[in-house]
């Protein structure tokens, strides 16, 4: 069994040829690796039904037990989920910028892979292909460290992966599995930044400070997502009611589902009881602050009185804040003290205030009329996603295979010099 040390160290040497790789042998790789989820789907099923035995003896949650899960169609899914990654453009060497300067350099900015990825999370065995999927189709060595729970699931992916990637002629280190749950080896990695490039954790708050407090790497991240509906004076009633419901209740425990509700003041006493009573009625628990809790109170709507805190809240849950807002401008306030920088949407017919409310929300993602879970890399169009960024540097919001690559510059001369010429 190799050391973390050097699965890491394989990896770096694994990551410097894999830049090279034709895009036609990366997809080749990516097709054996679907071909080969589904000729031992049975292998994998069965791995993972000792996984599930041990976490339910454990007492893990329903929602945990479902994460956790694999049957014959979602590995379906993941394999189908593979074959549409192969079928994407390559990034890799693609052209930035050109120009060329006054003294005849030409310079390029080209797109380069970033190197050797570590990618920490939990429960889902999917993360362990979506994730050597992107990496290999970006040209980036991964190294995969999932959580306990779905060790042997992850074990028997990676088995696949790695047999994949020796049969169509890739380095098997391009995708390797940390071997052991024990948590000193995630440790470990963490502080091999002369191997490592960048770390992508994936997973509960906790599991995330942890990265960033122990990681000598950079981190590219999400802690959580608090993400706001904000219904203006101007919206189309119906539409917010569409809107609020779906970015709420379609899946209430990811990040890009709505915690918190805001209503502008004018509307408030009209509109509060309808969105409340539509909420209500889908099991949603309403938590709302004194003046919004006046309206739903004398509407009949069960809510109870919300702290400060509760506006702070990933409830992750059929539970929702709800606040009033004099303004647009005070709304956008709101969300940048409340929030957490990841979706939050405004519900408007006035382009106008639409416009200024997005210019107004530092947040990766704002929406005008359109519900917050659309917040993902299938849904933007990019292929499955490695994760949904809230930094600035250097990816934002949700992660394709763009953002999977940082860039080199090309510089073509015919002999110029800085100085004056040395034979002169």
């Amino acid at each position: 069994m190799k050391s973390v040390l050097e699965i890491a160290e394989c990896a770096r040497t694994a990551a410097l040829s894999l830049a090279e790789a034709p895009s036609e042998r990366k997809n080749s790789a990516l097709k054996k690796i679907a071909a080969a989820l589904r000729a031992e789907s049975s292998a994998i099923i069965a791995a993972n039904a000792k996984d599930m035995a041990k976490a339910e003896e454990s007492g893990l949650s329903k929602a945990m037990l479902e994460r956790l899960s694999l049957n014959a169609a979602k590995i379906e899914a993941m394999a189908k989920g593979v074959e549409q990654v192969a079928e994407l453009p390559d990034p890799v060497g693609e052209i930035l910028g050109e120009w060329t300067r006054p003294n005849g350099l030409n310079i390029q900015k080209v797109r380069v892979p970033i190197g050797v990825i570590g990618i920490i999370y939990e429960s889902r065995p999917n993360v362990t292909i979506d994730c050597a999927a992107l990496c290999l189709k970006s040209g980036n060595a991964a190294i995969l460290r999932g959580g306990s729970e779905s060790f042997l699931s992850n074990k028997a992916l990676a088995e696949v992966i790695s047999k994949s990637l020796g049969e169509s002629g890739l380095n098997p280190d391009c995708v390797q599995m940390i071997p052991t749950s024990d948590r000193s080896a995630l440790g470990e990695l963490l502080k091999l930044d002369k191997y490592v490039n960048c770390i992508i954790p994936r997973g509960g708050e906790g599991l995330i400070r942890y990265v960033v407090a122990n990681s000598t790497i950079p981190v590219i991240k999400h802690y959580k997502g608090v993400c706001t509906v904000y219904v203006d004076k101007d919206a189309d009633f119906r539409k917010a009611d569409i809107l609020a419901i779906d970015s709420k209740c379609q899946r209430p425990g990811v990040c890009n589902a709505a915690e918190n509700l805001i209503v502008h003041r004018d509307i408030a006493e009209s509109y509060l009881p309808e969105i409340g009573k539509l909420l209500s009625e889908r099991g949603v628990e309403l938590c709302a602050a004194e003046n919004a809790k006046k309206i739903l109170d004398a509407a009949g709507i069960p809510c109870a009185a919300a702290a400060d805190e509760d506006f702070y809240a990933e409830y992750l849950d059929l539970k929702i804040s709800v606040d009033i807002a004099d303004s647009a401008e005070a709304a956008a306030a709101f969300i940048n003290k409340y929030g957490s920088g990841h979706s939050d949407l405004i519900v408007t017919e006035n382009s106008e205030t639409a416009e200024s409310f997005m210019r107004a929300v530092d947040s990766s993602t704002v929406y005008w009329n359109a519900s917050t879970r659309f917040t993902d890399g299938f849904e933007f169009g990019m292929g499955a996603e490695i994760g949904i960024s809230t930094d600035k540097l250097h990816a934002r919001g949700p992660m394709g295979l763009a953002e999977l690559c940082s860039y080199k510059y090309k510089v073509r001369g015919d002999g110029q010099t800085r100085g004056k010429p040395a034979f002169d």
